[in-house]
This record gives C-alpha cells, structure tokens and sequence, in this order.
C-alpha cells in the first residue's frame, strides 16, 4: 500500500503508538507555564543530552548534506558541519541562560530592554521556528515521497505526521518534548547509519568512489566554487551568533536540574550530531556513483531513493525502520521549536499585552492554541519553499538577526533599548534587501567577482554584511542614547553570577532565591561597562575538551578525503 509493505506498515504503527502514549502520558504533570514551557526544570544528563540532540537533529539534515554532497562533493558537509566551531562555546552558553532562571529567552529581552524588545523578539523568534518547522516538514515529506516511489505525495506526508507531534506536544508540553526525545534520538542515530553500509558496499567502498567520481574538487572539505573557506567562517560565525536567540535554546540549557546538566545535555548532544553529520555526506557521496547513470533531477530525494532501492532487498521492515527513524527525527525538532514558538507568544506577548493576571491554566491553554497555529503556518511555509537548501539559508539569516542585541546585551553594560531595536531592524533590514533580485543584479555589476556566485550575491558575504550592520549600529545608537538603569543591570548580572542551587525552587526570571550569597564580581577586562566574566577551571577545561573532539573529526574526515583522492 502506498508503495510500502506489510512489515514496513506494522515497524510504522508500532513506533507511533509507542511515541504517542509516552508523550501524552506526560501531561500529567503539567499544572503550570513553567511545567508546560520548560517541563518543570526537572530532567538530568542523559535526557538532555538526547534532547539536545533531538530538537538540533532532523531527516531534513541528512537530506539537506547528502543533496549538497550529491552537487557539490565532500564540502558538502558544512551544510550542518557550519555549527561546528560554534560547538565548543555551548558548555560556556548553557549555564548562562540556566542562570537567568528564566522561561524564554524573550525574559532576557524584556527584563535586559523593555516589553517591547520582548516582544519584537518574541515575533522574530516566532517566525524563525514557524519557518524552520516548515523546513523540517519539507525535507521529510520529499524523503517519504521517494521511498514510497511517488505514491505518497510531499503534502500528505507533510500533512500526516504533523499529526501525532502536535497531539502530544500539545498535551505535555516541552516535558512529552523531552521524554519521547529520548527515543526519537536512538532512532535518528539509526537513520543516520541505517543506509551507508549497504551503500558503501554497493559502490565497491573507497576504491569505487575513487574511480567513478573524476573531478578532484569533489574529494576536497574545502572546494573552489561556493563553499570556500570564507563561506565555512561566515556561516560558523553567524551561527555562533544567532544559536542563542534560536528560542528552543532556553529549554535546551535550563530544563536541565543544574547547570551540569543544561551544558553536558547541549556540548555532548550536539557533538553526536556531528559525528552522525559525517554519515550523512558519505551516503550523499556514495550516492553521486549510485546514480552516475540516472542522474536525479532533484537532488533532496537523494537519501529517500538510496533507502527505497537498498533497504527491502536486504530485510523485511526496514524501509519502515528507516521512515520511522525518519519520522523520529522530524518530531523530535518538530515538538521542540512548536512549544518554544508557543512560549514566546504566551509568555512575552498575550500575558503582557493582551490578557493580563490569569490563572496559570489559563495561560497554558493559551499555549497549548498557540502550538497548533504554529504548525499550521509552518506547514503553509512548507509548500512554498522550492528545496530544502534554499529555505535552510533563509532560517541561517533570520536566526541571527537579533544576536547582535543579545551579545552586546549581555557583555556590554552600555547597550540601551534604542541599540537593540537599531541593530536589529538594521540586520532586519539589511537580510531582506540583499535577498531581493534587484540586489543580486546590481552586485553582479559592481561588486568584485569573488563576492559573486551563480550571478548572485554570495550567501557569505550576505552575512558578513547585516552583522557588521547590526552590531555597528547597535553600538554607535547605544553610545548616544539613555542607558538602561543601574538597578536592572545589577539584578541580572547578580542572577548570572550566582550559580543554580541543587533542586533550586522556580521563581520569578532573574530572582535569586532567598538567603543566597552573590559571588564576588571577577571579570576578564576590569572596566565598569564591560561584564566579561573571569573563566571558571570546569568552564576552561570542558571548552578545551570540545575543541579537541571538533579537531579530531575534522582531522578524520581530512583522512577520509585524502584516502580517496
């Protein structure tokens, strides 16, 4: 049925079924906004660690790198692997946010600002997650298309698994998010692998890829063309910029019991995902031999056509293994951002502008509406977007848009109201007038070649140009306008001095609990203005340790390269 067999149909079910009850078995537990949007801060390492991974790792990114690879050769791996630089700062990340003892990011904004900076946060943060739900639906929908030969088009598929995250999302909240992560991030690991051997095998290994792909370029992590070094610097910068005002990454660092928790949950669980990274560009290699002799006229369906004609032969059920992990992969992302997205509205716009001083159930009814119109656009977004590729790019600029805000916020005592709001609409503005077609024309004229790729403005310098716009706006405006008062200042940097107590009550954001001391201030640059903490001996040694792991895939991969060539 559909083009998939009765074994594939009962592994489908079953994890359905599984993945349902565990997740709606979770409301149980939802009394409160702080129960619904940050599942009660109650969840220890190996949790958070699967749920880190979980909502960063998608269907949508294995087929996002094996179509770039399946183009563009092995630098097709920077497609995922642009965050890996950015990977090292998460374990000095995860306990600032843990330390705000917040419930969105959108609390940084309001309390750091003012209710309208939320709120303009809140509306970008809402739109980022809507449009990167919609790439995620995307991507899984071509795949499921080619598995099943064509015979379940993108919109259903798109239309029928939306169906089970947003019925358990929407009872338990980000609490069902993390649970059934934690079996949804296994069955990404296995979507990750499941296909590869087979496909090795079928290529003849290193030797066949050796002699069936001519151009040398292919073999390169760094390619002449539109993936060069430049390119790879941009996007590790713009995502270490824009990762912490991706709205999820509150519940990632601070559903955590203890900062412990919050940064070997986001460090190790993201470290997973680059290694599965690297098995997703060796099937998108093995794929450019596979199809040598029927090229694929859209390289998305790359990963799904690989899985339709390798799987069945080898035993019963494990296309439906393979779409489950499919699925689980999507979902897992899918439930995450929805209740985020949710939390944004909830918390930062309708409770403080709408409908004020109501019980809490109330509010997480409200959440709970919220999530499902979420869904509902980002499945409008879905059917727009003509390639994963092309809407991934679109979710890499707008999620970074009001990074600029948030680090001069957080590090520079000077930043005002006015700075965040100027950066932001600067960068805003500045994304969406070098995406224009006019844009592209005139860079093609004026600009030099090297800023120019398929006549049109480099994705690269695209970024180079609305963060430099950002930060130097959002400097120069903070430099001539009101400070935000001292007093505010000085509650948020006590809160994120202070380190999380051991099963610590939830409070209002940014309130430390009664009778705790606040450290003494140690900062690395002695000036008023400037909140650099010093580095602390577990902050340093875990940040080296990061660094070492990112070096040695990157040198294994080198190998790889160089082994075939």
């Amino acid at each position: 049925m559909f083009g998939i067999d009765f074994w594939d149909w009962f592994s489908l079910l079953l994890y359905f079924v599984i993945v349902t009850v565990a997740g709606v078995w979770t409301a149980r537990k939802v009394k409160d906004t702080a129960d619904f949007f940050i599942a009660g801060r109650r969840f220890g390492k190996v949790f958070m660690l699967f749920f880190a991974f979980g909502v960063g790792t998608s269907g949508n990114d294995a087929v996002a790198v094996s179509s770039k690879t399946y183009t563009n050769g092995m630098s097709g791996i920077w497609y995922q692997w642009l965050w890996l630089f950015a990977t090292p700062f998460y374990w000095i990340i995860a306990p600032v946010f843990r330390r705000m003892r917040a419930v969105t990011t959108g609390d940084f904004f309001e309390i750091r600002f003012s209710k309208a900076t939320a709120a303009l946060y809140s509306f970008i943060g809402v739109l980022t997650l809507t449009l990167n739900i919609g790439v995620l639906l995307l991507g899984v929908g071509s795949t499921i298309t080619a598995v099943s030969g064509g015979a379940i088009s993108t919109f259903w598929a798109i239309l029928c698994m939306t169906v089970i995250f947003v019925l358990y999302g929407v009872a338990g909240g980000l609490g069902a998010a993390i649970v059934t992560d934690f079996l949804q991030g296994i069955l990404t690991v296995v979507l990750s692998f499941i296909i590869l051997p087979f496909a090795w095998r079928v290529v003849g290994g290193i030797d066949g890829l050796r002699a069936g792909i001519s151009d040398s370029n292919f073999f390169s992590l760094v390619a002449p063309g539109e993936i060069n070094g430049f390119h790879i610097f941009m996007f590790a910068f713009n995502a270490l910029i824009g990762i912490v005002t991706q709205p999820h990454i509150m519940g990632v660092c601070a559903a955590g019991q203890d900062e412990m928790d919050g940064r070997v949950g986001f460090t190790c669980g993201n470290l997973l995902k680059r290694i599965c990274t690297i098995a997703w560009m060796l099937t998108g290699f093995c794929g450019i031999v596979y199809f040598a002799n029927k090229p694929l006229d859209n390289p998305d369906l790359v990963y799904g056509q690989m899985a339709r004609d390798l799987l069945p032969a080898v035993l019963p059920g494990l296309v439906g293994l393979f779409l489950a992990s499919l699925l689980a992969s999507i979902m897992s992302s899918c439930d995450g951002f929805m209740v985020s997205s949710a939390g944004l509205f909830t918390q930062n716009i309708y409770r403080v502008f709408l409908v004020k001083n109501r019980p809490e159930r109330h509010y997480v009814l409200v959440g709970r509406i919220a999530s499902v119109v979420v869904v509902v656009t980002a499945i409008l977004f879905a059917v727009n977007f003509k390639s994963v590729p092309a809407a991934l790019e679109w979710f890499f600029r707008l999620q970074a848009v009001m990074g600029p805000a948030f680090w001069l916020g957080l590090f520079w005592r000077r930043t005002t109201v006015a700075g965040a709001w100027a950066g932001t609409l600067t960068a805003f503005a500045l994304v969406i007038l070098t995406s224009r077609a006019f844009f592209h024309n005139w860079a093609v004229q004026h600009l030099p070649s090297f800023m120019i790729w398929n006549n049109e403005f480099r994705v690269s310098w695209q970024m180079f140009t609305y963060l430099v716009g950002g930060f130097g706006t959002c400097f120069a405006v903070s430099l001539f306008t009101s400070r935000v008062p001292d007093e505010r200042l000085d509650r948020i940097y006590a809160c994120l001095r202070t380190p999380v107590l051991s099963q610590e009550p939830h409070k209002e954001p940014f309130t430390l609990p009664e009778g705790v001391q606040v450290p003494t201030v140690r900062k690395l640059i002695p000036h008023p203005d400037w909140e650099i903490p010093m580095p602390s001996f577990v902050g340093v040694a875990g940040f080296l340790a990061t660094w070492a792991v990112v070096f040695i895939m990157i040198g294994f991969v080198y190998w790889l390269s160089w082994l075939m060539k």
